[in-house]
């Protein structure tokens, strides 16, 4: 990641956090929606659920400029995942789910240049929890 892709997913996440409900909502929903087969990995009251992923991206957020503090709570967090049920092909449509809800939540603000910023910072913490 470069300290622009950096700045483009640090800045762009603070537009996200006073619409952290509607976004955590609007991230479950598309999961759902385009993964069907996951809900069963989650409780019937995602509430907690919620809370948690989005104090989980705050921290990976803020702290992408100094990546490997975050990495062994990355790996950590891959296994925690791992013993829950979650499968390496379940990263892709929460990527795509993630994506998704930050287009809605930006609107023209989810340029071309965030969009490639935040899939850089996806895919290179998946493939940490994929690997731990």
């Amino acid at each position: 990641m470069t300290p622009q892709q950096i700045a483009l997913v640090q800045t762009s996440f603070q537009k996200v956090v006073p619409i952290a409900g509607t976004a955590a909502d609007l991230f479950y929903n598309r999961l759902f929606e385009i993964a069907p087969g996951v809900r069963a990995l989650f409780p019937a009251d995602l509430s907690e659920q919620k809370k948690k992923l989005m104090a989980m991206l705050a921290t990976a957020v803020t702290n992408l400029h100094r990546l490997d503090a975050i990495l062994p709570a990355v790996k950590a967090l891959g296994e925690r995942h791992r013993s829950y049920g979650v499968a390496d092909d379940h990263y892709a449509p929460v990527g795509a789910a993630l994506l998704w809800t930050l287009e809605q939540g930006l609107g023209d603000d989810f340029t071309p240049e965030t969009k490639a910023a935040w899939t850089e910072v996806y895919t290179a913490l998946a493939a940490v929890m994929t690997a731990a």
